[in-house]
């Protein structure tokens, strides 16, 4: 039996052995074609995002660990900038692209490699590309672009065909980035601890005409969460909880968005030298549905099928005390204002349900507010747009809009807005249901000084057509036991 057991003993010791010799042997061998393989990496990478770009774009980084047992690639210290003399010779020619990105990060991971695949079979797939807290600009320039018929513009897959075959890629992860927003030279706006999940990227010869793929990808999905900053006039804090979208659904949705005004009503309006308006909002949601990602992103224009709001609140004050501003207000109108968006814009159908608004105004005589409400503002706007080709086909958006007055009478209103009238015509028709009269005690004792002692609307029918210059129509006011008294 001893003799037995030493035997089987030395048979472990040699398997123990065995194993641990080629546990360092191919450790000593990964280490040696890490080190082999560590400049040609580093060359193909470079060449890849050189060539891939056209010349655009170059990557540079402080050091590459590479383990050849795992596939796994760790870069340190990345720069993705563009060439801005290449971009000018694109842009002389009409085929500069919209956007130009400027990437920093301290570590770029990617995991389960197949290195020897993609230097033998010449292609790429990776398990997982992660981007940790980088900070990415993005430059926005309007290019005009310039239809070539002669020459048909190549896919990606056409552009890297020569030297790789496929590139496949489970997952990339953009994780608490901060980006910056750039209109050219100017920084338009600025995102912080953003998310993006792009989901099973393939560029290969068949996938280049997958129209289920957006960008080469099965989905993008974006989320942002507690964002917060201060208006450039230093008078708003705006806040959003989420963000959340995704480019292959179209979808984006937005979830409590919040414009906080940082002084209080007539602290604030005397911050000005005539009258200004102050908002107070609170949109507990916002969601945009049929978005064109791909347009947003190549030609810097905003087209979705539908924009609904609500619940909300809207809050709107003025002090009467300080004189009229030296403008006129209707610029403000809402398709004067739709005209003057810096991007082309066309939602089809915005929907609003459960709205409530308050009007508020400050009367320096009776040192009072007086408030109108219109609650639960619900219903539907058409054809919101300034798109100039859009407006030659229709160039009228339409709303039937339905609330409440003082949160109790019921008020139906439609109205057409010309959207490329100079004057900015429009005209609204609408009718009012029976209501107390008592209930519009709190505008009417702070603006008019009179107390309405008891009446009742019985209805109300509206027709007017306006500009911002003049106003006019008719209006049927049927009322009974009107009674009042100055306040």
């Amino acid at each position: 039996m001893p003799t037995r057991k030493r035997k089987t003993k030395k048979i472990v010791w040699w398997v123990v052995g065995i194993l641990l010799t080629l546990v360092i042997l191919i450790g000593a061998a990964a280490l040696y074609f890490s080190a082999k393989w560590k400049p040609i990496v580093t060359t193909k990478i470079k060449e890849g995002v050189y060539n891939g770009s056209n010349h655009l774009y170059r990557i540079d980084f402080k050091d590459i660990h590479l383990n050849l047992i795992s596939g796994n690639i760790v870069l340190d210290s990345i720069q993705l900038t563009p060439d801005t003399n290449v971009f000018n010779q694109l842009k002389t020619i009409k085929k500069a692209p919209t956007h130009l990105f400027r990437i920093k990060l301290a570590h770029l991971k990617l995991s389960r490699v197949g290195i020897l695949t993609a230097y033998f079979k010449k292609k790429i797939k990776i398990n997982s590309i992660v981007l940790d807290r980088p900070s990415i600009d993005i430059i926005y320039h309007k290019v005009p672009k310039q239809k070539d018929t002669v020459q048909v513009e190549q896919t990606l897959y056409q552009q890297i065909s020569k030297t790789i075959k496929a590139i496949r890629v489970g997952r990339i992860g953009i994780v608490d980035a901060d980006f910056d927003y750039y209109n050219g030279q100017k920084k338009l706006n600025a995102v912080k601890h953003l998310t993006v999940n792009i989901k099973d990227i393939l560029v290969d010869s068949l996938s280049q005409n997958d129209t289920s793929r957006v960008f080469h990808a099965k989905d993008i999905g974006f989320e942002l969460r507690g964002y917060k900053s201060v208006t450039k006039d230093k008078m708003y804090t705006l806040q959003v909880d989420t963000v959340i979208g995704s480019i292959s659904r179209k979808t984006l949705k937005i979830k409590g968005l919040k414009m906080i005004p940082m002084y209080p009503d007539l602290t604030f309006s005397r911050k000005y030298t005539v009258q200004k308006d102050r908002y107070d909002l609170d949109f507990k949601e916002l969601s945009l549905t049929g978005v064109d990602f791909v347009s947003l992103n190549n030609d810097g224009n905003l087209h979705a099928k539908r924009l609904a709001i609500g619940p909300a609140k809207v809050a709107i004050f003025m002090n009467r005390e300080l004189p009229p501003p030296n403008f006129d207000k209707g610029r403000n109108y809402p398709h004067n204002a739709l005209k003057r968006l810096p991007i082309e814009t066309l939602v089809d159908t915005m929907s609003l349900k459960n709205v409530d608004i308050a009007y508020t105004e400050y009367n320096p005589k009776a040192k009072e507010r007086g408030t109108l409400k219109l609650d639960n503002l619900s219903g539907n706007i058409l054809n919101l747009t300034n798109d100039s080709l859009r407006l030659t086909k229709n160039n009228h958006a339409l709303a039937d809009l339905t609330t409440y007055i003082m949160g109790t009478g019921k008020m139906n209103v439609k109205i057409d807005f010309n959207l490329t009238d100079k004057d900015a015509a429009f005209s609204y028709v609408g009718h009012i249901g029976t209501f107390n009269m008592q209930v519009l005690n709190p505008l009417s004792k702070s603006l008019g000084l009179i107390e309405i002692e008891k009446g009742t609307v019985q209805k109300a029918d509206f027709n007017i057509t306006a500009n911002e210059k003049r106003s006019k129509g008719t209006l049927q006011f049927y009322y009974t036991d009107l009674k009042g008294k100055f306040a």
